[in-house]
């Protein structure tokens, strides 16, 4: 099977399957959307999920999130990983956007970069999510499963280069969708340490089921 026709197969499976996929990260504006992405770094979904309404009830605005320091902040989010950062993050970002953005989220990659605690993968979140920009958020999940189905070669090392096969691979208007269809189906079928083959759609085009079919 040629990449081409891979992805063609891959595409189709999820466009019948899954044809509206979502975050599943509770928000209702970009705001809460980029606290809660800012968050989850090497954190579940869920546990961000049980900690924002809290946040957002105490600070519902980008501007009163601004105001704040770390000591009132940090009792707020000490559940999630890495809270030191976490907290100096979101009050930087909220204090960038209010002197730099007039108090509105950004709604570019290169302008979301430039807010402390926002990287590229978060960019591409935000932009993706908020704006259906074509652009391709690779976390653990992305990269993995992209790599093991054969999406990708094995000598994309990094998640830019995986980043740029994708999007030079998938068509532009389906980006926004394949980002969520990589991330779930790694969260929940093609998982890192035990993957569900037995259950997965894709066996007939995927390189790991192939190469491994006699364990699984």
């Amino acid at each position: 099977m040629t990449r081409k026709e891979r992805y063609r197969f891959v595409i189709d499976y999820f466009q019948q399957h899954d044809p509206e996929p979502e975050t599943e990260l509770f928000y209702v504006d970009p705001y809460q959307l980029l606290v809660s992405v800012i968050l989850s770094a090497q954190c579940t979904d869920k546990r961000v999920n049980m900690t924002t309404p809290a946040i957002f009830k105490k600070y519902p605005s980008v501007a009163s999130l601004s105001k704040t320091t770390v000591d009132k902040l940090f009792p707020l989010i000490k559940s999630i990983s890495y809270p030191n950062n976490k907290t100096r993050h979101l009050i930087g970002m909220a204090k960038k956007v209010m002197q730099k953005f007039d108090g509105k989220i950004p709604m570019t990659v290169d302008e979301l970069v430039q807010l402390p605690g926002v990287g590229r993968k978060t960019a591409n979140v935000i932009t993706s999510v908020i704006d259906r920009q074509p652009n391709m958020a690779v976390d653990t999940h992305v990269f993995r499963v992209s790599k093991r189905i054969g999406l990708v070669p094995q000598t994309a090392l990094t998640p830019f280069a995986v980043e740029k096969e994708l999007i030079k691979n998938i068509p532009q208007e389906l980006i926004h969708k394949a980002h969520h269809w990589l991330i779930l189906h790694g969260r929940y079928t093609c998982l890192a340490r035990n993957p569900k083959c037995r259950e997965c759609g894709l066996q007939q085009t995927c390189n790991y089921f192939q190469q491994n079919n006699y364990l699984v």
